[in-house]
């Protein structure tokens, strides 16, 4: 392969930035994907033959026990499952906020109107032009997007824009605001460890797709995290917000949003890119706040995800109805999603619903 007229060429200022071999290179203490052992979370069958496995890891924390782990050491980015703790950075100085404006700043949102004109309500206009988001067209489940790119409709202009809100108040520089130099990100760090300890450094710090920082934990540590926001409930208002304003923190049809909603304001859900769905459930049977964290293998597959989030709830006692059906499949999970002694409870939380036997038929009762 010829190198001429390449800007990351061997011994050229970009070479750096890129792999050197397309197989990667094995950093002692970074596992990949390829060193962890992912687990079958759920599959779809056809006449009782498996077409398609989904596979990922589910981590269970009471408190800051790890109570059931099933494949939970993946390391991972947490992405935008993490805006709630970004924002905890900034929970005073939004709180003379409209709940609205709370709500969308842990929003990762459709970019719909309602989403745009909250995120831009919390900066003046001449505020508008700090933030960096990229441009983007809002996400849409049907239908085909002719929108011009905008920076309010990336998903995550809301946190941003709650971000220089809250940087003005606290008098901080607002340029640089997404450098992990910044005091942004120091605060972030202070709120993770509260709940890692004051030791915990992350392996690996990364660009998130928003610009902002991201860092790297496993599974089972993000579940510890999220038990964090049970135990945090009462003490600043981001549950509210969000249990306020469900359809702000995702939108039309989002999992997270629809998983707030049938919580009845007992559970917080936070979607986040590249498979991640948190849970925070105040629960009687875990009076330290029950954390649980799902990360699909292969990246978002929110039908997949769905799935398992049923039945997690489910065997907790909270009903979240079944996604849109699969195509004359029917989806069947893998028992480890849940502690050994919830199994049983499995059994009566099909992935189903009543469907007629002309229109949803998936097999053929003949004999070739």
């Amino acid at each position: 392969m010829s190198n001429d007229g390449s800007a990351v060429a061997p011994g050229l200022p970009g070479s750096s930035l890129y792999p050197t071999s397309p197989l990667g290179e094995h950093v002692e203490g970074v596992p990949t994907g390829r060193d962890v052992e992912w687990e079958p979370l759920v599959d779809y069958r056809r006449n009782g033959v498996s077409e398609t496995t989904i596979h990922g890891a589910v981590a269970w924390a009471h408190g800051d026990e790890v109570i059931h782990s099933f494949g939970g050491n993946v390391l991972c980015y947490g992405r935008s499952m993490m805006k709630p703790f970004m924002i905890k950075a900034f929970v005073e100085e939004l709180e003379p906020c409209s709940w609205e404006q709370k709500a969308i700043a842990v929003a990762s949102h459709n970019g719909d109107t309602e989403h745009v004109a909250a995120a831009q309500s919390l900066l003046n206009q001449s505020e508008w032009p700090l933030m960096l988001t990229p441009l983007d067209v809002p996400l849409i489940q049907f239908g085909r997007q002719v929108r011009r790119p905008r920076r309010w409709y990336h998903t995550c202009s809301g946190e941003h824009a709650a971000i220089l809100h809250g940087c003005r108040a606290k008098g901080w520089n607002r340029a640089g605001y997404t450098l992990p130099t910044h005091e942004v990100f120091h605060a972030y760090m202070d709120q993770i460890r509260r709940f890692l300890g004051k030791e915990w450094n992350p392996l690996r710090i990364a660009k998130d797709g928003c610009g902002l920082p991201t860092v790297s934990n496993t599974v089972a540590e993000l579940a510890i995290i999220y038990a964090g926001l049970v135990a945090d409930r009462h003490e600043d208002w981001i549950w509210e917000a969000m249990c306020r304003h469900p359809d702000l923190v995702g939108g039309f049809n989002r999992l997270d949003s629809t998983i707030i909603k049938a919580g009845g304001g007992e559970v917080i859900a936070k979607e986040g890119a590249d498979g991640l769905l948190g849970l925070a459930i105040s629960h009687p049977d875990y009076p330290k706040g029950l954390g649980l964290v799902v990360k699909i293998a292969h990246g978002w597959n929110a039908q997949a995800t769905w799935y398992v989030a049923r039945a997690v709830l489910g065997v907790l006692g909270i009903e979240l109805r079944n996604p849109y059906p699969l195509h004359r499949q029917k989806a069947f999970l893998v028992p480890g999603i849940v502690p050994p002694e919830l199994v049983p409870r499995l059994d009566n939380v099909p992935t189903w619903d009543e469907w007629d036997p002309d229109t949803d038929r998936w097999l053929y009762d003949v004999e070739a």
